[in-house]
């Protein structure tokens, strides 16, 4: 059995019919949610994907035509289920982003180094799941799903707690500069760029380098932080940064995880699940 990394003290590890997974304490008490691991069906590539997503659907404690996930392109569109509207139904639309406030829904994005964030409105109830690799975090990601929480549910951005679950780090994240030229030309400025690419790898605790990373830095390549780009984001966006709580766990540092950058093809997946409360 692989050694579970420890995450913040704003996290905690449980144990579901799946295999463990992470949950957020500050979340916990608004919606039910979970991050998995590479010991679900799901995070095995061999076995049939639907056959993993069953398993989730199960631990949400849903039926799959109350199972919201996504065929996911690494933008910025989304999908809303609202109470007393017609549910998922077992599509899978396209999309990076999941919004409900239908306690009979769960709703889902599926990771393999990208960031997989969940939010809760305190006030209303409201959820959602968002998808954010590089791609998306240009495309704006973090703050294109409080927009659409504003709009779809009335929510306020002060009253939003939001989880950003294991995703690779900055201690392992090697980009090229067209990476970096896509946040400038999506209009990012200098002083963003400047904190959210580096030269060398950031040192986390907790976190080594993932053992493929070469020992010398090659020129204009860049070590991505994009748990600060999503924070950053979300903070303009509204939410308080007391309610941003960050996993900090590395997919890439950890064989918990399932890492595209670490394994290639053969990588499976990770599920982030939320689902509001009654």
């Amino acid at each position: 059995m692989v050694t579970l990394p420890k995450p913040n003290d704003g996290f905690h590890w449980t144990q579901l019919p799946g295999g463990p997974a992470l949950v957020c304490d500050a979340l916990q008490p608004l919606a039910d949610h979970f991050f998995t691991t590479r010991e679900w069906r799901l995070g095995e590539r061999r076995l049939d994907p639907a056959d993993g997503w069953l398993e989730v659907a199960a631990a949400a404690r849903v039926g799959v035509e109350h199972f919201g996930r996504l065929q996911q392109v690494h933008g910025a569109d989304a999908v809303t289920y609202k109470k007393g509207v017609a549910g998922p139904g077992g599509v899978v639309p396209v999309a990076d982003i999941a919004l409900t406030d239908d306690p009979s829904v769960a709703v889902a994005v599926q990771t393999a180094d990208c960031l997989p964030i969940l939010l809760a409105d305190r006030r209303t109830g409201a959820v959602a799941a968002a998808h954010a690799g590089w791609r998306g975090l240009a495309a704006r990601v973090p703050s294109v799903v409080v927009s659409r929480m504003q709009a779809d549910f009335g929510s306020r951005p002060g009253d939003l707690v939001v989880a950003i679950g294991p995703a690779i780090g900055a201690c392992c994240y090697e980009v090229g500069e067209d990476v970096r030229a896509q946040f400038a030309r999506a209009g990012f400025g200098a002083a963003a760029l400047g904190g959210w690419f580096r030269v060398h790898p950031l040192m986390l605790a907790g976190n080594p380098p993932v053992a493929t990373l070469a020992s010398t830095r090659r020129p204009s390549h860049w070590f991505f932080d994009g748990w600060s780009c999503a924070c950053d984001q979300l903070q303009e966006a509204g939410v308080a940064r007391e309610q941003i709580l960050i996993a900090d766990l590395c997919t890439a540092s950890h064989e918990a995880f399932c890492s595209y950058r670490r394994d290639g093809a053969v990588a499976g997946r990770m599920a982030g699940v939320i689902r509001p409360r009654p």
